[in-house]
This record gives C-alpha cells, sequence and structure tokens, in this order.
C-alpha cells in the first residue's frame, strides 16, 4: 500500500481530505493526527506509505504544524522523527516534557500515550512508526537523540525510501523483507551500530552509500575508502555491499560523474571545455575523461556537444 497526498488546511475540507488518505493508504493500526485550531491556515505535503506494522511518512511544511491529543493514544509503537529542516516538538511523560528535535538531529523514542506534536515554519522531516517489541527496551524511558547524519540514520533512510519506489511491485515476500529490514535497521539507530554482516543490510547500505557519493562527486577526496569511513562500515563490507547489488563502488562514482558531464555538454550557456569538464569531475586528466567518455555513450564529449538534440517541448 502506498499513497503521496498533499494536504492544504486553508482549502475547506483540506485536513479532511487527508484524514480519508490516511485511512486508505496506512489504515488500523496507527492512530491518525487529531486537527487543532492553531493548524488552520497550514500548507503541508505529506507522503506516507505502510509496510506490513511499519508506517513511513515524509512531511514537508510551508508554514507550522499543530495537532491535539490524540485520543487513547498511540498504542504500543516506537515513534522515529528524522529532521532535515526546522523543527519538531512532541511532548513526553509528565517528568520529561516536550523535546524539540531540531534541524540535523533524530530521535527515537516509545510513543505509547496521547501524544500531539507541533512544528516550525519550513519543517521537513522522515517519521517512521514502528512496533515497539523488539526496540522499547533498546531506548529506555527518554528515547535515544543523535545527529541525523549518523551512519544508522543514514541506512535507514536510504532503505525508507528506497520503499517509496519499490513498493507497488513488491510481493507479500518482498514486502516482509522490507519491514524487517526497517526493524534491524531502527535496532541499529537505538544501539547506535548495526550489524555489518547482516545480508539484509547490504542494499540500505549500497544506497546509503550511493547518496552519500552524489553529494560528493565534486570533491577530490571522493573514494570507496571515505565512504565506508563516514558510514562507519570497512572498506570490504562496503564493496560486499554493492557487489551484492551487482555494481562497484568505483564504478558508480565513475558513471555518476560521466552522467553529469554529460548534461553539462548541452548546457546552453556556461559550458565548460573537455578540459575543464575532465577537472571538474576528478578525472586524471582530458584523456582518460574522454576515453571513459566514450566507452559509455560511443561518442566523445565533443562528438556529443556537436550532436543534435531532440527539440525540447
Amino acid at each position: 500500500m502506498i499513497g503521496a497526498f498533499f494536504l492544504e488546511t486553508a482549502v475547506p475540507g483540506g485536513f479532511n481530505a487527508f484524514l480519508r488518505a490516511w485511512e486508505r493508504h496506512i489504515g488500523d493500526g496507527f492512530p491518525r493526527p487529531t486537527n487543532s485550531p492553531a493548524t488552520i491556515g497550514s500548507r503541508v505535503t505529506v507522503r506516507a506509505t505502510r509496510v506490513a506494522d511499519v508506517a513511513i511518512t515524509d512531511i514537508d511544511g510551508a508554514s507550522a504544524v499543530q495537532t491535539a491529543l490524540t485520543p487513547g493514544g498511540m498504542g504500543d509503537l516506537v515513534r522515529l522523527h528524522v529532521v532535515r529542516r526546522g523543527a519538531w516538538t512532541v511532548d513526553g511523560p509528565p517528568e520529561y516534557g516536550e523535546h524539540t528535535v531540531a534541524a540535523g538531529q533524530f530521535l527515537l523514542r516509545h510513543a505509547g500515550r496521547p501524544s500531539r506534536f507541533q512544528t516550525a515554519p519550513h519543517t521537513t522531516a522522515k517519521i517512521v512508526v514502528l512496533p515497539a517489541a523488539t526496540l522499547t527496551p533498546l531506548i529506555g524511558g527518554r528515547g535515544v537523540i543523535g545527529p541525523a547524519d549518523s551512519p544508522e540514520v543514514r541506512l535507514l533512510v536510504a532503505h525508507a525510501n528506497m520503499v517509496y519506489d519499490t513498493m507497488p511491485d513488491l510481493s507479500p515476500t518482498g514486502v516482509q523483507a522490507a519491514r524487517n529490514t526497517l526493524i534491524e535497521l531502527a535496532k541499529a539507530v537505538a544501539m547506535r551500530r548495526f550489524d555489518d554482516a547482516e545480508p539484509r543490510l547490504a542494499p540500505a547500505l549500497a544506497q546509503a552509500a550511493k547518496n552519500l557519493a552524489d553529494s560528493r562527486l565534486v570533491e577530490p577526496e571522493l573514494s570507496p575508502a571515505m565512504l565506508a569511513r563516514e558510514l562507519n562500515v570497512s572498506l570490504r563490507t562496503l564493496h560486499r555491499a554493492f557487489a551484492a547489488t551487482g555494481e562497484s563502488v568505483s564504478g558508480y562514482v565513475r558513471d555518476r560523474r560521466l552522467e553529469e558531464a554529460r548534461l553539462a555538454l548541452t548546457a546552453r550557456s556556461d559550458r565548460l571545455s573537455v578540459s575543464e569538464l575532465a577537472a571538474y569531475w576528478q578525472f586524471a586528466d582530458r584523456s582518460h575523461f574522454i576515453r571513459a567518455f566514450k566507452k559509455r555513450y560511443g561518442q566523445t564529449p565533443t562528438q556529443y556537444a556537436r550532436s543534435p538534440r531532440p527539440a525540447e517541448s
């Protein structure tokens, strides 16, 4: 089950439309948020999916959002907040009070009591709701707090994003495998380490490395060793994760750099020379870049730049 829907409470009936979408795509077991009068006028984009007994929600709010207490609480669930922008404030047990998850942080905590939250304007966050049985003993009363770019959170976010892309095509066995991997990764977040020998985590590790590489393509320091270091795994483990997906780390980085160079060759203005592209995308020299480009695309960079392009519509 997968869905994507847009909530704009400034539009009459907007919140009710969101609740209907929540019931249709997420369903029983995951209490829906209860609207607060303070939410009127807010605009929020929501993407959500359910993976067996796990729910994943991405929220991007143009303005602040505030909910009322959820009747009956959240049930026996654990909730992970990963905040990329803005801030997310959740209430807690009376002895702990509220906690604000700032941009660049995560909070993993038990959510088995009446709850509410509020966000700052322009908040972007991923919320993962999980069964509590195997997680509650690991997180304690206050929960686990840390940086959103920790290796364990990187892997969980990478896997959750893959679920969005593959969910419509997964068999029941595939859904269960995706769910089990989410649980394993949530346990890793709770313990601040993961089992790098666990084969189910290989796709998530490879995807997290790809996401990190994509953000560092222009950096000369980008290498398999650097990726392994930032993801807190051995180089051998990283190579093994890529091999499980039929790729190599160096091959992925090279192909992504070639693709970005190819796109740059089609730029209408400020087009770099072949030598400049080779240097910018960290190829050893102009000749090496030309050979790699021709092997991948069947033309030299100059030939490709001069070849006709389909007219834009």
